[in-house]
């Protein structure tokens, strides 16, 4: 089946009592047995929900994966896959990745033991270069946030097999849709689906998906184990926006080149972050592992001209706001909300600064988009 076909259709709970269309919400915290060691699939909610398993097919499916995990945040799911290791363990990350992901990396599992290393992943040799007998793993997140740096899936997780690494992707900010990271030879992959996959800002969850059948048993006795699996009623949003989600990612990626193709030949812009942009430096690279470019880009203010307070302030349909993947377009500076909680060092040797601004365009009409950001710039 086609993704579009798949987004709607896959892992959608048969219904053998009233025949409802969609899946329902098993808002049951237990299921009763029929006799000693004998039950229906479910027995407790924390370790398995008809709902929740439905969206697992469903988000295994659009990723051509085989096992999947959900969870209640994005970071939930990034904990996850990081209890995969032990202290002492060597992990190599990004050092462009999203503020959370490096807050929870740096503050909390590196204040536990694990040893890790940020580089940029650009550039293949820092790579190699911080590859020890303790490594064990790559987190790689491509695009970046928030300044939509590429890495090649492919390259890194060949190099990954030669030294026997786990490599882990966070793909959320393209989607299934536009990016199949397993397909390209990554081990697992991570999404907030608050974002892209839900699609309508109305609930926060993750997800964690392999082909890999002895990781996915541990992932699974993970969630179990430490309760971070997400609520039935969570699961059933995220159902429902999914369903969308093809036909979404397309609005989002029109309105993104547009808005992208204006800021570049605006006077007080001083630079554009977007790959479906020829001017992008790893445009190429878009064009072979990803099969569109996305509706997320940033752009340099030029601080001479432009204050940041009075740009947000005169825009009518880009509200203020972080995340980003839902119906609405949202803008933000990421040097002091999204990727505040990175130090100044971090945030500068990641490219990041203050007149850095980064857009979450959504699926308004396009012209309406760009009239906004006119009168707001000039």
């Amino acid at each position: 089946m086609k993704q579009a076909t798949q987004a709607v259709h896959t892992g959608v709970y048969i219904d053998q009592s009233y025949n409802s269309v969609t899946t329902p919400i098993y808002p049951s915290s237990t299921y009763y047995f029929d006799k000693l060691g004998s039950h229906k699939g479910y027995d407790y909610s924390r370790t398995a929900n008809p709902t929740r398993s439905a969206l697992a097919k469903n988000l295994a499916a659009l990723e051509n994966g085989t096992h999947a995990q959900i969870t209640a945040t994005g970071m939930a799911a990034v904990t996850a896959c990081m209890m995969l290791f032990k202290p002492g363990d060597h992990i190599i990350v990004g050092q462009d990745v999203y503020g959370g992901t490096y807050r929870l990396i740096n503050d909390v599992f590196q204040s536990m033991g694990y040893v890790i290393s940020f580089v940029d992943m650009r550039d293949i040799n820092q790579v190699k270069d911080q590859i020890r007998p303790t490594t064990r793993a790559l987190w790689i997140e491509t695009p970046s946030n928030p300044l939509l740096n590429l890495v090649d899936i492919a390259q890194l997780t060949q190099l990954g097999k030669a030294h026997q690494l786990i490599s882990i992707v966070d793909n959320t900010f393209l989607s299934p849709y536009f990016q199949q990271p397993l397909e390209l030879g990554a081990d697992i992959v991570v999404h907030s689906t608050t974002k892209y996959i839900n699609g309508h800002s109305d609930v926060v969850g993750g997800t964690v998906i392999t082909r890999d059948a002895e990781i996915g048993k541990q992932l699974a006795f993970i969630v179990n184990a430490t309760g971070i699996a997400c609520s039935p009623f969570d699961a059933f949003l995220v159902l429902r926006g999914v369903k969308t989600l093809p036909l979404r990612m397309e609005a989002h990626q029109k309105n993104a080149m547009a808005l992208a193709e204006f800021l570049e030949g605006h006077k007080k812009v001083k630079q554009v972050y977007y790959p479906g942009l020829p001017t992008h430096p790893q445009h190429a690279l878009a064009q072979k592992q990803m099969r569109g470019f996305g509706g997320m880009l940033s752009f340099d203010a030029d601080l001479d001209h432009v204050d940041l307070d009075t740009l947000f302030a005169k825009l009518a349909l880009f509200h203020l706001a972080e995340s980003l993947g839902g119906v609405e377009s949202l803008i933000e500076q990421p040097w002091s909300m999204s990727h505040a909680s990175m130090s100044e060092e971090a945030r500068i040797k990641a490219g990041i600064t203050p007149a850095t601004v980064r857009i979450a365009v959504g699926i308004e009409d396009t012209q309406d988009l760009i009239v906004d950001l006119k009168q707001a710039l000039d």
